[in-house]
C-alpha cells in the first residue's frame, strides 16, 4: 500500500497479524530485502515494512535529511493509527530507529538494532569509499558498488551467499530499484553529521543491539558503545557475521531477535 505524507508517497507493506512490529531497512536498499525477515516474524507480529524516502517504491526526492526519515516513521505510525511499536532498523534503519525512540520515547515498546552507529559525519558507505579513493579512482558507480559488496561480508562467509546476494541485485536491477548516482548521492547526504549519543538515555524501550563481529561499515565497537548509553539495552556480536548478518548468520540472528520480542 502507498502512505501520502506531506511531501511524500512511502510505500508500505504490512503483513500478518497481533502486535505491530515496524521494520526500516538499510542504506539503498529497499523492502524486499527484508522479506525473508518480514515473512517470518509476522507468524508472529503485524509487520509494518517501509520503503524509506528515496528508496524503493517511495518517492525520491532530490535532497532530504535523516529527520526527514524519522518523521516518516512517525507519519506513518499516525496514518496506521499505531500507538505503541515494536521497532527494528538495520544499519541506516538503526539510524531511523533511534530517532524515532528518543523522539517518541513511550510509543516504543522494544527496539532492535542491528548493525548500527550511533553518530557519523558521513555515511559509513561513504566513509569506507573515501579510505581507498585512490584505489577506486576512475571506477564505474557499478565497480564502487561492487567494491564495497566484496568489503563487507566476514571472512567465513560463504561463496554461496555472496553469489546468491550477486543475484539478488541483478534482479534488483532489471526491477529498477537500484538507485540513480543522484539518488544514491542524495540517500548517503541524508546520513551526514548526526550525532545521537547525547539524547540515548532518553530512550524507554528494552533495546537489542547486534553487531557483526567483522563489520567493515559498523564495527562492534559502536554498537557495544550504543548499548551502553541506552539505559535498558543488551549487546551481542554475531561472530560470523560482518554487515550483512540477515544473509551471513540468518537463523542466528532472526532466533536472537524472535527471543527477544517474546520476553
Amino acid at each position: 500500500m502507498y502512505i501520502n505524507l506531506a511531501e511524500v508517497k512511502l510505500n508500505v507493506q504490512v503483513q500478518g497479524e497481533d502486535a505491530p512490529l515496524v521494520m526500516l531497512h538499510g542504506l539503498t536498499s529497499n523492502i524486499s530485502a527484508m522479506q525473508p525477515e518480514i515473512d517470518r516474524l509476522s507468524q508472529s507480529y503485524q509487520t509494518i515494512a517501509i520503503d524509506s524516502r528515496g528508496h524503493g517504491l517511495s518517492t525520491k526526492p532530490a535532497q532530504y535529511t535523516l529527520q526527514n526519515h524519522i518523521d516518516d516513521v512517525l507519519g506513518v505510525m499516525e496514518a496506521l493509527k499505531l500507538e505503541k511499536i515494536f521497532l527494528m532498523g538495520s544499519s541506516m534503519g538503526s539510524y531511523i530507529a533511534q530517532g524515532v525512540a528518543i523522539q517518541e520515547p513511550r510509543r516504543v515498546a522494544k527496539l532492535v538494532l542491528v548493525t548500527p552507529k550511533a553518530h557519523g559525519r558521513t555515511s559509513s558507505v561513504a566513509r569506507l569509499i573515501g579510505q581507498h579513493a585512490q584505489e577506486l579512482a576512475g571506477k564505474s558507480p557499478e565497480e564502487i558498488q561492487a567494491f564495497v559488496l566484496a568489503k563487507i561480508f566476514a571472512p567465513t562467509t560463504s561463496p554461496e551467499v555472496k553469489t546468491a546476494l550477486a543475484s539478488f541485485g541483478q534482479q534488483q536491477l532489471e526491477a529498477g530499484l537500484v538507485l540513480t548516482p543522484e539518488q544514491n548521492l542524495a540517500a548517503n547526504k541524508a546520513l551526514e553529521n548526526f550525532d545521537f549519543r547525547p539524547t540515548l538515555a532518553s530512550i524507554n524501550a528494552k533495546t537489542l543491539v547486534i553487531s557483526g563481529r567483522h563489520d567493515p561499515l559498523n564495527p562492534p565497537e559502536e554498537g557495544e558503545l550504543l548499548a551502553s548509553l541506552i539505559p535498558d539495552a543488551t549487546f551481542v556480536v554475531l561472530e560470523h557475521s560482518g554487515h550483512l548478518p540477515a544473509q551471513e548468520e540468518p537463523e542466528r540472528l532472526i532466533a536472537l531477535i524472535e527471543e527477544f520480542l517474546r520476553d
